[in-house]
């Protein structure tokens, strides 16, 4: 059993126990408050709630003892790509970016729109563990962002519950795993290096019988709306079919 967060209280606790300043609490909660208006009813391609993947992703990076905004970026990481602002297109927009910086600034808003424009690939890992020397210091924390990403992912086998193409993402470990591995070293996290290489190997070997398995089809993240949203939504049909047709 890991020992990084999945609910809000789990992370404000361990935020204490990492002597996280109260003011720094305070913007990591900001972050999470926006979190949960974007990612309600989200659930990542496993049936996990997207908004623990997200806690989960912020607190590897807390017990790392990063500063309180990566920490709160990485409570909204996904934002561009999988959040709901309202609208049905998803990536990176002005109008996306703006609402972002208004609700937890700048600086956290970069990192987010840095790791939306970080299209995380076989080559790209390749080049960037060849040429991590050359990155700045705000492109190696969103790099730090992504590899607690990566390791959330599989925490708990989770990668194995998803559908079948999103599981044989999991066959990549056997070529590029090591280069993750590498490059939290790299970067001077060791303590990250030891759970990324942990957990890969925990899913390499892991064996989930197949009819536990079928009931998880999902390869991306989806939503379910509740049922009050969908009578929500039968109302204003009913509305509009009446003011069209002069009921």
């Amino acid at each position: 059993m890991h020992r990084f967060a999945q609910t809000n209280l789990q992370l404000v606790n361990q935020l204490h126990r990492e002597s996280y300043s109260v003011p720094d609490i305070e913007i990591i909660l900001g972050a999470h408050e926006l979190a949960m208006r974007l990612f309600t009813g989200r659930f990542r391609a496993s049936g996990k709630t997207f908004i623990a993947h997200l806690v989960g992703t912020a607190s590897i990076l807390a017990d790392l003892r990063v500063s309180a905004r990566l920490v709160a970026a990485a409570l909204i990481h996904a934002s561009y790509d999988s959040g709901d602002f309202g609208d049905s297109e998803q990536g990176i927009s002005n109008k996306k970016r703006e609402l972002l910086r208004s609700a937890v600034g700048e600086e956290i808003e970069e990192y987010v729109a840095r790791y939306s424009l970080l299209r995380w690939n076989d080559e790209l890992i390749t080049t960037i563990h060849d040429q991590l020397d050359t990155l700045s210091s705000p492109e190696r924390d969103v790099l730090l962002m992504r590899l607690a990403n990566e390791l959330e992912e599989y925490l708990d086998l989770g990668i194995l519950y998803c559908g079948e193409a999103r599981r044989e993402m999991a066959n990549y470990l056997n070529h590029k795993g090591e280069l993750l591995i590498s490059l939290a070293e790299k970067l001077g996290f060791p303590s990250l290096a030891a759970e990324l290489a942990m957990t890969f190997q925990q899913v390499a070997v892991a064996e989930i019988p197949s009819s536990i398995l079928r009931r998880y089809t999902q390869n991306s993240s989806f939503l379910i709306a509740p049922y009050s949203y969908k009578r929500l939504m039968d109302a204003v049909a009913s509305r509009l079919k009446k003011r069209n047709t002069g009921e």
